[in-house]
């Protein structure tokens, strides 16, 4: 099997709560305040963690190998988790902080307790893909 890859869904509303999150302060300080060179410190340094936040919520993705799944949330790599230790997938509402740009998102139960939580794009052939390498995995995406 050639490797597969999944972007991740992007959920813009996830994405504007971390703006204003980010921004609102330092916006209330900008219209308050006299503009000096901390507060234009202070943005700059803001702008560049948002600008790393987004890089991550376009660029992670969830490979599916001949015998793992490799997870990537922008700079950061997961360790790669065996499709054999694969349990069970099913959606999940859980708002965890996790390697998904999405609220809708499906949780992989692996190993004897490890889970971890992903919101790919397409979650239906996702799931399917990882069954077709592992025809044990319990199946409740689809």
């Amino acid at each position: 099997m050639t490797p597969k890859t999944y972007y991740s869904k992007l959920s813009y509303i996830l994405l504007i709560v971390v703006f204003i999150v980010f921004f609102a302060p330092i916006i209330v300080l900008f219209t308050s305040n006299k503009i000096n060179t901390e507060l234009i410190l202070t943005g700059l340094f803001l702008i560049i963690i948002f600008a790393l936040i987004v890089h991550m919520f376009y660029n992670t993705t969830y490979t599916i190998t001949k015998t793992e799944l490799k997870i990537k949330c922008g700079f950061i790599s997961y360790k790669p988790i065996s499709i054999n230790s694969i349990k069970k997938i099913e959606r999940s509402n859980n708002i965890i902080s996790s390697p998904a740009a999405s609220f809708d998102r499906i949780e992989i139960k692996y190993s004897k307790f490890e889970e971890i939580i992903i919101s790919p794009k397409n979650k239906v052939q996702f799931a399917k893909d990882l069954v077709n390498q592992n025809p044990a995995i319990e199946n409740k995406v689809t």
